[in-house]
Order: structure tokens, then sequence, then C-alpha cells
């Protein structure tokens, strides 16, 4: 672990990063036998935690070493140690090591396999190392990321090396724009008999792709120092859909009332109150949930998410749209 965290490749196996100097304790023993047995065989490295084990080296918990070393020499050790143990799986990368060094603020976390045996130890090391650094380059990579463009590949001064890492992204737009212009062709009857659904569509996409990459933003921060899981997905996605439909109530109030009061059409004027409000709630959710996913299937979420989810969100606000104007026309 002694490479700086600004070498680490973040994607790394956190194997490859694994001290392994920590001390075993059996939990059957007391605390002084526990004592004696950690100085007739010393470690090398520093003492951070003592790791409670059974007979079968599974862990069992933690104990600090002010209860180790204050609690009286007959107690025994299962009595004083930490049982739920925040523990790292084997196959997690560094940026999830480090994402657990954010969210709990302990020194040491020990790696374990699938029978729940340590194999190592990493520590607070792998997370201050370089930190400013890494954080410097995440809030500028993440900004880039959002519109499809990495930016180790921004910085190229070859063109065509610029060319091969932008274009691929803008795939998603060009493909976002063909199924718009599809999904239009297919409701070519509602657009003729009320023209007017036309003049609004820059607004509802503007802002469903607007409140869609916020909700990406927000999601790619919140993955940083929380590691994703199906249950805390569910549990975002709750809070991002009412925060996306008090945001489409608003934002279609306002062209909803502007509209009526400019073509006094009060189908066009619920049309669009609907429609944005669908629209809307629709693209924050997707805008959470397209980062989250790619986490969960550990894929990079800062390069793929943005582009996707505005265009995931583009289709689903034109078909929500155009779905209500049929049936209010």
């Amino acid at each position: 672990m002694s490479a700086s965290l600004a070498k680490i490749n973040m994607n790394d196996p956190v194997l490859k990063h694994l001290g392994y100097d920590f001390v075993q304790i059996n939990q059957n023993l007391t605390v002084g036998q526990a004592l004696a047995s950690i100085r007739n065989n010393p470690t090398v490295g520093r003492i951070i935690y003592f790791y409670v084990v059974d007979h079968e080296g599974r862990l069992c918990g933690v104990v600090p070493t002010r209860r180790l070393l204050l609690s009286p020499l007959e107690t025994p050790v299962a009595e004083i140690m930490v049982r739920n143990v925040v523990t790292i799986h084997e196959s997690a990368t560094v940026l999830e090591a480090c994402e657990l060094f954010a969210t709990h603020r302990l020194l040491a976390f020990p790696i374990v396999d699938h029978k729940r045996r340590i194999v190592g130890v990493v520590d607070v090391q792998l997370y201050t190392e370089g930190r400013s650094e890494l954080e410097a380059a995440e809030r500028s990579d993440d900004l880039f990321q959002l519109i499809g463009v990495h930016l180790a590949e921004a910085q190229q001064a070859d063109p065509l090396s610029a060319f091969r890492g932008r274009f691929p992204w803008l795939l998603c737009n060009i493909a976002g724009g063909i199924l718009a212009a599809l999904i239009a062709g297919i409701f070519e009857e509602e657009l003729k008999r009320t023209v007017a659904l036309a003049l609004f569509v820059p607004v509802v996409l503007g802002l469903a792709e607007s409140v869609s990459i916020q909700s990406v933003s927000l999601a790619l921060q919140l993955i940083h120092a929380q590691t994703p899981t199906v249950a805390l997905l569910v549990s975002k996605l709750k809070r991002e859909l009412l925060t996306g439909l008090f945001l489409g109530l608003a934002s279609a109030a306002c062209v909803a009332i502007a509209a009526l009061l400019w073509l006094r059409d009060p189908r066009l004027a619920l049309c669009l109150l609907a429609g944005i409000t669908g629209g809307v709630t629709a693209a924050a959710m997707v805008g959470m949930a397209m980062p989250n996913v790619l986490r969960l299937f550990r894929r990079n979420p800062q390069v793929a998410a943005g582009p996707i989810a505005l265009a995931c969100a583009d289709m689903i606000t034109l078909v929500a749209y155009f779905s209500l104007a049929r049936w209010l026309t």
C-alpha cells in the first residue's frame, strides 16, 4: 500500500493493496489470554484493530485497543468485542474501499472471502494518500463525463484521438434524435390537428433534460461516498420520485399557464401540465437510476450515465407528451 493513490487505478482489485500484518484473537480466549498471545506472537506492522475469529477462522467481531487494554483480565473477549464489523469483500475495487472509508470514518477494514475469513486488511493510508489530487481530478472528470467526454481523452493533443474518445458518446445523442423524429412521425396526425403542440416541444424536452442531468450529477456525487446496493437504489428512487414530481408540477404549471394565456386552448394547457409533470418525474428517476445501475454492474457510471440518461429522458417525455395529446385532441 505504498503507492500513491493518485497513481492507483481506482478500478483495481483491492487485493492488490492488502496489508497482512493484522492480529487475530480467538473468541474463546479471555482478555488476559489474548494479551499473552499477542505478546508471544508480535506483529511487525502497526496494530489498529484486534479481529476476533472463531475456531474455523471466520470473523466474529473486532476489539478496539482501548477495550482490550482496560478490561479485566478474566473477561471473555466475546463479551467486549463489537459484533457488527464493516468488512470489504475480496472482489471489491479500490474505489469501493475508498467509499467505505469516506462513509464510516474507520482506520482500517478487514478484507474477507466468501466464508468470511480474513485475507488481509486495508488501512486508511489507501484513502488518504493523494486524496487532494484525486478529488480535484474527480471534480474535473465529472463535469466532462456528464457530456460523454473523459478528461484524459479531452486533453489529448491529437485530433484523431480526441475524435475517437468523444464521438462514440455523440452516437447516444444521434440515436436519441432519430428516435425522437420517429416518435414525432408516429404522432403526425396529432401534430397536424394541433400545430401548437410542436411549439412547446423544445421547452418540454429542455425541462426533462435539465432535471435528468441534475439527478445524474447528484447520483454521481452520492456513489462516491456509498457503495450502491439494490435496497439503497430503491430508497434513492423513492425520494427522487417525489422530488421529480414536485419539480414537474411546478414547471408544468408555469408553462401551462403561459400557454393558456397565449393560445387560450385549455386542452393544450392540460396536455402540457400532465406531459411535463410526467416527463420530468420520469427524467429524474432515470437520471438517478442510471449511474447506480451502471455501478451495480461494475461499469464506469461517469462516462456513460449522462448521454444515456438524456436520450432516455427525451424518449419517455416525448411519448408521454404526444400520447396525452392524442387522448385529449
